[in-house]
């Protein structure tokens, strides 16, 4: 094997390949990433059974052939690298990387004990991706980090016909966005928990104004998997198989207060207030008609307010939430107005985007958020 590659387009495509590598492997070649040339094409390939990372380019090849090396080792090398031409050849059991003055020399795994990557899944359709990686970001935010509970860690993903719907939660916040798609078959539909880590890696890498392919099988030997694809990359990930929580019966449908907020205005005034706020304390929340006064902190700590102007429908409410989940959904906000809704102070809030005027656009995004009880 031998090729030589440009050092940004071969450090970009390790450190993709890379990113899914596992911490500790349980075989020590699945810590490797795996260099195939053929036909002046280089993939470079990563598998440890749970993801899998494949990404393809054009090379100009001296030789083909195949080597198996340390994954993070050729990352950090592939990035550190001047800015020349690399020069990339295996002899025995010895990797050499050359690029203009700088030289090393990797040993190789026994490529021979290397698992196969699964095949892809039929194609179920394909999504801007950019579009996709923005509705990714939106409601990964509420996904969960407890492995414990495996259901609450990854996204539900619906197909159903031409809308795709994206959920999660981790019990004290719930994220959904819809988004229309161009389904493979009319008429689709399916419902699958991808994992909320894996899910948000594949949309940020695959991300631009290319389409992404979205491929899903429900039977033979892909089932189980998930597969991303663009722009000479792709990816695989095992579905968790887990029952995801009915969570459109936690939304509200009627609500006895509303509030519109600049989100830039609320955002950086939770931002300092909560600078006061112990870690896990609250944000307290005074609305009355025209105004919104936050509060947190105390006596021995210190104590923050501020009051700023906001357009609210509905008698005075007090109400509390974690700084950090309160953010994170008013970062997912698209628009520059936030609408708050409310039913009592002591049950679950929904923020989603306020149209501008003049525009009757479906509400595509929700992110529901429980209130934290005051002392009485």
């Amino acid at each position: 094997m031998k090729f030589r590659i440009e050092r940004e387009v071969l450090a970009d495509a390790v450190a993709w390949s890379a990113r899914s590598l596992p911490a500790r492997p349980a075989a020590p070649v699945l810590a490797g990433l795996l260099l195939d040339v053929l036909d002046d094409q280089l993939s470079i390939s990563g598998f440890d059974y749970e993801v899998s990372t494949q990404a393809k380019m054009d090379v100009t090849a001296g030789s083909t052939g195949r080597a198996l090396v340390s994954g993070r080792l050729l990352a950090d090398i592939s990035k550190s690298l001047p800015g020349h031409p690399v020069d990339v050849g295996a002899d025995g059991s010895r990797v050499t990387i050359s690029c203009g003055s700088a030289r090393f020399t990797l040993p190789t795994m026994p490529d021979e004990d290397y698992p196969r990557l699964p095949d892809m899944p039929t194609t179920a359709g394909t999504v801007s991706g950019s579009v996709f990686a923005r509705a990714v970001s939106q409601v990964a935010v509420a996904a969960g980090k407890d492995d414990t509970l495996p259901m609450l860690t990854g996204v539900r993903l619906e197909i159903d016909g031409d809308r795709v719907t994206l959920a999660a939660t981790d019990r004290y916040r719930l994220a959904v966005r819809e988004l229309t798609w161009n389904p493979a078959a009319q008429g689709s539909v399916a419902q699958v928990l991808v994992p909320a880590r894996t899910l948000s890696d594949a949309a940020k890498s695959l991300t631009g104004d290319a389409e992404m392919t979205i491929s899903l099988s429900s039977s033979g030997v892909s089932e189980g998997i998930i597969g991303f694809s663009g722009t000479g990359r792709r990816t695989t990930t095992r579905l968790l198989d887990a029952q995801f929580p009915p969570y459109r019966t936690l939304l509200p449908s009627e609500f006895s207060a509303t509030a519109e907020v600049s989100v830039a205005m609320l955002t950086e005034a939770v931002k300092r207030v909560a600078l006061v706020a112990d870690r896990g304390n609250p944000v307290r929340l005074d609305f009355a008609d025209g105004g919104l006064t936050l509060s947190a902190g105390g006596d021995d700590e210190g104590r923050a307010e501020e009051s700023i102007e906001v357009d609210y429908e509905g008698d005075s409410m007090t109400t509390a939430f974690n700084p950090g989940f309160l953010l994170e959904g008013l970062g997912a906000i698209d628009e520059p107005i936030a609408r708050l809704l409310f039913t009592t102070p002591t049950k679950p809030a929904v923020i989603r985007p306020a149209r501008p005027a003049g525009d009757s656009g479906e509400i595509d995004y929700t992110y529901l958020i429980m209130p934290v009880r005051l002392p009485d």
